[in-house]
């Protein structure tokens, strides 16, 4: 095959580390910002925090007139007259510190215990030998994150036989699954089902009537239960309604995932620091910027300095100095670089968070969710004229504290459709309006999905009823059945 030789010209884009860096930090909120600036001011000494008057030894100037020193003493001194390109490559005078790679996924690691901690820690307080602490231990390492154990007996007895040479019956493990495991805390752990974990639970309240009621109907009606044939379960155990009712409720307020309760007690609790503040000034809302977003910073004037003195050098430079000339200059225009990322996004955060409130400003001004109008990213991103991208950032993991609570800025954006009148509407209108259907709705006969549809289309929302269905589950809201109370 014959080789030949082309030209070719091709326009490529390519973003600069500038621009990687601000995108980077454009989604960052407030508490990941701290930490940021604090990780830069650690890696770059030419980095500082603070105002430039805080220290005597500095003018009362700002980082402006830093940067015109920089500037005449890059006149005054051309590096290219003491670089050989034969001594050191062009790519070194460069800071090229920044990886085409997406964003860093590292998380932190908690150091809390979890739940299966505790339930050792509780197993080695009882009298038990070493085989049954080793069966135990194998147990409590076989529960799910909710304290259910969903492997069968006989699969443990084969596990203990091949990976810890114990030979031991299906019925002795059973016996110390019962009498150890599930009569730890909190009650339920170490179910195989849901009905075992809530009879579990039961078994350990008071035996009143209710009580003994709510057992029964676990143990021998639950299927009825689950589904709410409620007839059947006063027919047969010759109760009233209202004897029901209280054996339910003692139900319903058990826990059907142990396990998850000792996690959350575990989990440190995280708190929401705002991004924004909506505040009135007369008849506007101005949006500001949480003052921990925007860190007062400054390049260090002693690396100025450093970088003018190198003007001074009389005849050629050593590599030593080219070497330190270069390192003072990387770390002034990586501060630089910092600092000027910092202020754009300060303002790319304001406009775009402004631009939202005046296009949702009925919504803001009364709180209430049914003035939401319809809103994608497309919409913001054209009035601030701004790529689809950055909106996208600016509102992702992005609080905004106002009069009536805090919110995610991304609850804003919905989509749209249209009324028997023609107009847009959020579809969080719709889900609203929704919502307080079902909440006002006759809870002994609640209606269908078929008739929500039928109720919002009087309204003037001319909805299908699969739709209805649809904003149904995404609300979280079960079906008409599982609705039903007595």
């Amino acid at each position: 095959m014959a080789m030949k030789q082309t030209l070719e010209q091709k326009l490529l884009q390519k973003l600069s580390p500038q621009q990687i860096q601000l995108m980077k930090m454009l989604q960052l909120p407030t508490q990941a910002l701290e930490a940021r600036v604090k990780e830069e001011i650690e890696v770059n000494p030419a980095l500082e925090e603070g105002k430039d008057n805080e220290e005597s030894d500095y003018d009362s100037d700002t980082d402006d007139q830093i940067g015109e020193e920089l500037s005449e003493s890059e006149q005054e001194f051309d590096f290219s007259d003491y670089m050989d390109d034969d001594d050191t490559p062009g790519y070194k005078y460069e800071a090229n510190n920044y990886s085409k790679d997406d964003d860093d996924k590292r998380m932190p690691i908690g150091s809390a215990s979890t739940f299966h901690d505790r339930l050792s820690a509780q197993l080695h307080l009882r009298s038990l030998n070493d085989k049954q602490m080793a069966i135990c231990e194998h147990l409590i390492g076989s529960l799910d994150d909710s304290g259910y154990l969903r492997r069968g007996i006989m699969a443990i007895t084969d596990d203990l036989a091949f990976t810890q040479s114990i030979m031991v019956s299906e019925e002795e493990v059973e016996h110390l699954l019962k009498t150890e495991i599930q009569d730890m805390d909190p009650a339920g752990i170490g179910a195989r089902d849901l009905q075992e974990c809530l009879l579990l639970q039961i078994r350990r309240k008071p035996a009143t009537v209710t009580i003994k009621t709510a057992t029964v109907i676990l143990d021998k009606f639950y299927n009825e239960f689950v589904k709410k044939h409620y007839d059947k379960i006063t027919s047969r155990l010759e109760i009233e309604d209202e004897d029901l009712k209280d054996a339910i409720e003692e139900i319903v307020n058990l826990n059907p995932k142990p396990g998850n309760s000792m996690n959350e007690s575990a989990r440190p609790v995280e708190q929401v620091v705002p991004d924004f503040q909506l505040v009135s000034e007369g008849d506007e809302l101005v949006v500001m910027l949480n003052g921990r977003n925007v860190p007062e910073l400054r390049m260090s004037k002693k690396y100025a300095e450093m970088l003018e003195d190198f003007s001074r050098i009389k005849g050629e430079p050593n590599k030593a100095q080219r070497d330190a000339m270069m390192f003072v200059k990387q770390k002034l225009d990586s501060a630089r670089w910092f600092i000027d990322a910092i202020k754009q996004r300060h303002d790319t955060l304001i406009r775009t968070m402004q631009a939202i409130v005046d296009y949702q400003i009925e919504y803001f001004r009364t709180g209430d969710e049914t003035n939401l109008r319809p809103m994608i990213l497309k919409d913001i991103a054209d009035i601030v004229h701004m790529d689809i991208s950055t909106i996208s950032r600016v509102s992702n993991s992005k609080y905004i504290q106002t009069s009536f609570g805090t919110f995610s800025v991304k609850y804003f954006f919905s989509e749209s459709l249209t009324n028997d009148d023609g107009e847009e509407v959020s579809t969080r209108e719709v889900k609203k309006i929704l919502q307080d259907l079902i909440g006002t709705e006759d809870k002994k006969k609640p209606w269908t999905d078929e008739n929500l549809a039928k109720e919002l289309k009087t309204k003037g929302y001319n909805i299908a009823r699969r739709t209805v269905a649809k904003y149904r589950e995404q609300l979280d809201i079960p079906v008409a059945r599982l609705r039903r109370e007595l």
